[in-house]
């Protein structure tokens, strides 16, 4: 254990944000991983002031991965999911308030275009701290809806 840890945080050394320092009840579970990254389970979800309009889902079981997320609403005041039945059971949601709806954002490597997959919102569940990807059936939305350019951030994740 390191001096800026107690017996009750953790710190790991990230690729993209250096050394991290969380307490356990930081950790956002994703018991049935998410696709690409299946093995993983257990993200922080961490914030940086040049970029208030994101949110970084930083794996604490590997620390080269962490995946750029913002509110979907954000960019997309229209967005309308319809979360599936077995989203609202397998995550235990009582009612809108118990959970929150991020969305992945992608950035082209040159920086040029993001994208937001709003077809497959993650689900947090926000007093179990419990999480899904899911699949909004039959909706019409798309995994690389491009984000409107006046609802980018001046520092789009990269």
């Amino acid at each position: 254990m390191t001096a800026m840890e107690s017996p009750q945080t953790t710190s790991i050394q990230t690729q993209r944000f250096g050394e991290v320092t969380f307490e356990a009840n930081d950790l956002i579970e994703f018991p049935w991983g998410l696709p690409g990254f299946a093995h993983l389970r257990r993200f922080l979800a961490l914030t940086l002031d040049e970029q208030p309009n994101f949110l970084w889902l930083q794996s604490a079981d590997d620390p080269t991965v962490a995946l750029p997320a913002a509110d979907p609403w954000q960019m997309f005041p229209d967005y309308e999911p319809k979360l599936p039945a077995y989203a609202t059971a397998a995550l235990e949601l009582r009612n809108p308030d118990d959970f929150s709806l991020l969305c992945v954002v992608v950035v082209t490597k040159d920086a040029r275009e993001m994208t937001m997959n709003l077809l497959a919102p993650i689900v947090i569940n926000l007093k179990s701290r419990r999480a899904r990807q899911v699949m909004l059936e039959n909706s019409g939305y798309s995994v690389r809806r491009p984000v409107p350019r006046t609802a980018e951030s001046a520092v789009a994740p990269g």
